[in-house]
């Protein structure tokens, strides 16, 4: 029996009724929020997120806790790129193991020469070396890469061919190398994963690609930075929460959790998002100060320099999380050079950047896509006279009884 729409529709219509009711409030609780938000003083700011020990994850304050920078004017010749990426893990229903990583990218040069470049690089991966990390320490050891593990190393992929297409564009006019999503290996906190395996996505995979960047920055006008859209962090959030904070340290840890507080005034904060907030503080256009992430990720594994700090854009539609590495960050031209050409990008985009977009569409693998991938591999293995075969419990879903 298929899903019962009739009562799915009736407990949606409970919980929309529901969010009606609490808007008001809610609205009311923003608005104390922020006027909260404007008494706490720069200096303080930076001080109280400093501090070690809170129960949740908030930002480092670098220089102001909330305002609202108007983008600079774009130079008029520039370059924007993106690499995106999609996969198909592996499926224990076929009948040989595999995954298949396929690489789009979109490279738009604005002014004098423009032009518009595509591409579409699929990978398959069957060979042992591919389809497992193995420790170098203990040849025994390894871990298969598949699930999130696979996902990682598909974004650093992403990572590795976008500065092979940065290192071709003219070092003569600024470039804006974007990615979509975030800097941050999120898979990789709390997780027990090898320290072999760490070393492999971060040391010789992700740091490796930023290092790239950073050269390439010091030759010339290039800028790294990740689009996350429709962010649902709440990094600065917490960090308003820890300046309003009046307890000592041990009543924050018994009484907080990452998402709410039962102790005035850091209830104020208690079920908003970081765009909740930037939305009614950033102009069209603007963005927030930069933040720096304290994630225990980048703050571990990555090392100094290459710490992940972010900033909040309004990019006309919605509130986008920016990310940029530690050098970008810490550059006020580089900062700068990031936040006018992703607006120019927004703009041209109908407030999305257009080379993400187009990166997208290289790179997606459709549900009809993976069907005939499937079928493909099938085939080949028969007329090579190998065994096709496939589960039992998938043939009864491409062939169901009634």
């Amino acid at each position: 029996m298929s899903l019962d729409l009739a009562a799915t529709i009736s407990q949606i219509d409970q919980v929309s009724q529901s969010l009606v009711k609490d808007r008001s409030d809610r609205q009311r609780r923003l608005r104390g929020l922020l006027e909260a938000a404007a008494e706490i003083s720069p200096q303080q700011a930076m001080e109280r997120t400093r501090e070690a020990g809170v129960p949740f994850l908030a930002a480092q304050v670098v220089d102001a806790l909330l305002d609202s920078i108007p983008p600079p004017a774009a130079p008029p010749d520039w370059t924007a790129l993106s690499v995106d990426g999609s996969h198909i893990d592996v499926d224990r229903h076929l009948p040989v193991p595999c995954y298949l990583i396929n690489l789009g990218g979109c490279e738009i040069t604005y002014g004098s020469g423009a032009e518009a470049r595509f591409f579409s690089r699929p990978h398959l991966a069957a060979q042992p070396e591919e389809l497992y990390l193995r420790s170098a320490e203990e040849p025994n050891v390894e871990e298969a890469v598949t699930g999130n593990l696979l996902g990682m190393y598909r974004t650093v992929r992403e990572l590795s061919v976008l500065l092979e297409e940065t290192r071709h564009c003219p070092a003569s006019q600024p470039v804006l190398a974007l990615v979509d999503g975030t800097l941050v290996m999120w898979g990789l906190a709390g997780r027990a994963y090898p320290e072999f395996v760490r070393r492999h996505i971060i040391e010789e995979g992700l740091l490796e690609a930023l290092r790239g960047f950073q050269d390439l920055a010091r030759e010339g006008k290039v800028t790294l930075a990740a689009y996350v859209s429709l962010p649902r962090t709440t990094e600065v959030v917490n960090a308003i929460r820890r300046c309003l904070c009046s307890h000592n340290l041990e009543s924050c840890q018994r009484a907080c959790s990452n998402r709410r507080s039962d102790l005035e005034p850091c209830s104020q904060a208690n079920d908003f998002l970081d765009r909740d907030i930037l939305g009614d503080a950033l102009l069209p256009y603007h963005r927030s100060p930069v933040y720096r992430t304290l994630s225990s990720v980048p703050r571990d594994l990555y090392g100094p320099g290459q710490q992940v700090y972010f900033y909040y854009l309004n990019a006309g539609e919605e509130i986008a999380r920016i990310e940029v590495p530690e050098w970008v960050a810490m550059d006020e031209a580089l900062l700068a050079q990031s936040h006018s050409l992703i607006v120019e990008q927004c703009r041209r985009g109908q407030g999305y950047p257009v080379v993400i977009t187009e990166a997208h569409e290289q790179a997606v693998i459709t549900g009809r896509d993976r069907q005939l991938f499937r079928e493909m591999v099938s085939q080949t293995l028969e007329r090579q006279g190998l065994p096709s075969y496939t589960s039992q419990k998938e043939r009864s879903k491409q062939r169901p009884w009634v």
